[in-house]
């Protein structure tokens, strides 16, 4: 019985370590849609979708087909400053992760020193004397109450956000590379068909002024063609301009000085991925900024407990062994050696409401993380309809653009066999052209606009849109 009696405050220690180290409910969870609105129009077939941010997002840009994307995509993972930034404070946090599992093992270190002095504690009393000592010292902190097991596992998951962090960098440069690059190819086409334009006009101008020098028509003809030609080589200007920003900042993108970087006009057709209906709900799951937030949840949950445990003892065994002598010649003697050990344990009374405060601010770091979540996931759903939509409506919009192009080209074509014919005026001309160029150009724009809403749809996905 008396054995009994002398368990009894171990047995109310683990009892209040097991209330110390008990998690708060996560807050709850976010209503999730079984399926994307803008889905439900095109196909009622849908799959449920998992957990799956630890999947490989792969090489989505080569979809485009397109070398000169791939390339400048595998440059900007190897030399992007921000990826860099990313993968250094991921490199800090798992340093934090192993000092936090440090905190849990045994402390040993090696010990000396010398002091010299007299009083009563000396050997020979007032006479001032030498003391000289060398051993291991051995510190070890019980956590009976879990403190040192929260931090670990807050730490560890503050690495597994910024290890998602690291990803949803990736995949942003990524996605701003295919954008950047796809908005410069856009850019040469759109010049492209400009500066043809304009060799058109040029062409009519030495017509017209022909025309004029034969008398056949007025000097206003002449001025008018020029005022066009004029106008029109003024956009391939500002095209150009456009297109040496779109270039610096694809210098920037790939880690290389925009002095040195160069790209060759191409305005060969790029192909558009076309992303199967249904296969969204599969990978959403695996957005990294989602996953980054997740995490972050969890580590201010951990946080909460590691705050609670604030409140109970602190147990810590020391050890000491070595030599002491008042002469170095008998420092390492056996008759020299000494030893301790010893257990601290403390009691925290009264702080002032700090142990208190500390606990109200974890919960509300815990809240501050749910709402965070919580806006991530709804912000993930609002950017795939976004997209999604977009889509639609282009392919729509293109369709249509495409039969106004077509019946642009038909009037330009007759208005001008009917203006070398003299049957119409040069005004009728210009206007069917401007029209035209309009058209086409328009066209043009909602071709790259379908690019652009097709690549902020594979990183509103998670960087691709394969189940496995």
């Amino acid at each position: 019985m008396k054995k009994l009696h002398h368990l009894l405050p171990l047995a109310a220690a683990l009892f209040l370590a097991g209330c110390a180290t008990a998690l708060p409910p996560l807050p709850s969870s976010v209503p999730t849609p079984p399926q994307f609105r803008e889905q439900q129009r095109q196909n009622e077939n849908w799959t449920i979708a998992q957990p799956a941010e630890a999947q490989s997002r792969g090489t989505w840009w080569k979809a485009f087909k397109d070398p000169v994307l791939d390339d400048l995509a595998e440059r900007a993972g190897a030399n992007n400053t921000s990826i860099q930034e990313a993968a250094a404070r991921l490199a800090q946090a798992r340093s934090l992760v192993r000092g936090a599992q440090a905190d849990r093992a045994p402390q040993i270190g090696l010990g000396a020193d010398a002091s010299r002095g007299a009083g009563a504690n000396t050997a020979n009393g007032a006479t001032p004397a030498t003391m000289l000592r060398a051993g291991v010292n051995l510190s070890y902190e019980v956590d009976l109450f879990g403190r040192l097991a929260g931090v670990r596992d807050a730490a560890t998951l503050d690495a597994q956000s910024r290890e998602a962090l690291l990803q949803s960098t990736r995949l942003l440069v990524q996605a701003e590379v295919a954008q950047t690059y796809l908005a410069l190819r856009a850019a040469d086409t759109e010049r492209t068909l400009v500066q043809d334009t304009a060799t058109a006009y040029g062409d009519t101008l030495r017509l017209t002024q022909r025309r004029f020098e034969a008398g056949d028509v007025a000097e206003l003809d002449v001025i008018r063609i020029q005022t066009e030609l004029a106008a029109t080589e003024a956009e391939v200007f500002a095209l150009s301009r456009s297109r040496a920003q779109l270039e610096n900042a694809l210098a920037v993108l790939v880690g290389e000085p925009a002095s040195g970087f160069a790209l060759a006009s191409n305005t060969g057709a790029r192909a558009l991925p076309v992303i199967p209906a249904g296969v969204p709900g599969t990978v959403l799951a695996r957005r990294p900024d989602v996953a980054a937030a997740q995490a972050s949840l969890l580590a201010a949950q951990a946080r909460v407990g590691v705050a609670q445990a604030a409140w109970f003892p602190s147990v810590s065994l020391t050890g000491a062994a070595g030599y002491a002598s008042p002469d170095i010649g008998d420092l390492f003697k056996w008759s020299a050696r000494a030893w301790g050990i010893g257990a601290l344990m403390s009691v925290p009374l009264f702080d002032g409401g700090r142990r208190e405060a500390g606990v109200q601010g974890a919960e509300a770091q815990l809240d501050a993380a749910a709402a965070s979540y919580r806006g991530q996931v709804l912000n993930a759903f609002r950017e795939v309809e976004d997209q999604l939509s977009a889509l639609r409506l282009l392919q729509d919009q293109s369709l249509a653009q495409g039969r106004a192009v077509s019946a642009a080209q038909r009037a330009s074509a007759i208005s001008e066999t009917r203006y070398r014919n003299g049957l119409v005026s040069q005004l009728e001309l210009l206007d069917a052209r401007r029209n035209e160029l309009l058209n086409r150009r328009q066209a043009q724009r909602v071709e790259a606009a379908q690019q652009q809403a097709t690549v902020l749809l594979i990183r509103a996905l998670g960087g691709g849109w394969d189940k496995a």
